[in-house]
Formats: structure tokens, C-alpha cells, sequence
């Protein structure tokens, strides 16, 4: 996506990253015979914390992955992560019979997923995160699964600004393996 900028008259380019998750081959049987097409599903994303899918449908593979990849950059959302590397805390989701579980991880443990949900984390930045597919192995399902997941994903300031406190409140530091409350 290009825009303009209005004052400096340069053009500023916002980078995503696409990827290609899943190309299926579908057929519709009608009065004349069948008539094949291809479903494509696409993840993009900034690594930097926003991402966003799509899936698009056509007659031949190079336009579906182009509907796919712009309904994918329609649907984008921001998604807050600690550090810029992991998520804040482990989290569950869950879309039809498709269900994981996200979890974080400490730095250097990388991304331990599987199929669609690896594409999603490397689109979104994430740089370490252990998660796990239960049930449907659907690419729909489980994308749209790790999407409710991350969702639902809290930061300590949107905690901290739904209850009217600051962020030290509400999160500890730890020192020596002990948990130390700061006072203000």
C-alpha cells in the first residue's frame, strides 16, 4: 500500500510480508460437465505486530492468491507483544472443531507450530511462542482458531487502563527467582 505524504510530496511504503498457507483445488460439478477453480488462503503482515488473512477463490491460482492477499490486507489487526518477541501470556482459542493453545516462551526458544500457524507467527513477528494443534488440522480452522487466540490477548496497559491503575500495579518484577512487588 502506497500513500502519499502530504507535506514532505514522497511516497511512503508500507511493508508486509505475505504468505502462502493453503492452495485447494475445488470443482463444481454443473449442467455441462465440472468446472475446476482454486481456493487460496494467505496471511500477511508486518512483523511488527500486525497481521491479517484472507482467502480468495478463482479460476486460476495466481488470482486467487491475489483476492486472498488483498482481503487479507483489508482484515489487518494489531496484536501487542512483549518485547516485540513473544506473547504476553499463554492463551487458548478455538474456531469449529479446531483448537490451540499459544504459549509463551523465553527468548531463543523460536517458533515451535505447525503448518498455518508458523506462517502467522512469522508474518506477525513473533520470534519465540510454543504452540499446539488439538483437534481439526482444517488450515481455515486453524488460522481462524490462532486468530480468536490472539485476540484475546491482553497487554499489562490495557489491563492496567480498564482498571484505572498504572502499570506498575499490576505487574511484578522478579529478582533472584523472587517475585518483588513495586511500591509506589
Amino acid at each position: 500500500m502506497v500513500q502519499a505524504d502530504r507535506h514532505n510530496k514522497k511516497e511512503v511504503k508500507e511493508e508486509l510480508v505475505e504468505r502462502l498457507v493453503h492452495v485447494n483445488r475445488v470443482a463444481k460439478t454443473v449442467k455441462g460437465g465440472r468446472t475446476v477453480s482454486f481456493a487460496a488462503v494467505v496471511v500477511v503482515g508486518d512483523q511488527k505486530g500486525r497481521v491479517g488473512f484472507g482467502s480468495g477463490k478463482a479460476m486460476e491460482v495466481p488470482d486467487a492468491i491475489v483476492k486472498a492477499t488483498n482481503e487479507a490486507k483489508k482484515n489487518l489487526i494489531r496484536i501487542p507483544l512483549r518485547e516485540g518477541r513473544t506473547l504476553h501470556h499463554d492463551v487458548a482459542g478455538r474456531f469449529g472443531a479446531g483448537k490451540v493453545v499459544l504459549r509463551t516462551a523465553p527468548a531463543g526458544t523460536g517458533v515451535i507450530a505447525g503448518g498455518p500457524m508458523r506462517a502467522v507467527f512469522e508474518v506477525l513477528g513473533v520470534q519465540d511462542v510454543v504452540a499446539k494443534s488439538l483437534g481439526s488440522n482444517n488450515p481455515y480452522n486453524m488460522i481462524k482458531a490462532t486468530f480468536a487466540a490472539l485476540q484475546s490477548i491482553n497487554s499489562p496497559r490495557m489491563i492496567a487502563n480498564k482498571r484505572g491503575k498504572k502499570v506498575g500495579d499490576i505487574v511484578s518484577r522478579r529478582e533472584n527467582g523472587k517475585e518483588v512487588k513495586e511500591e509506589a
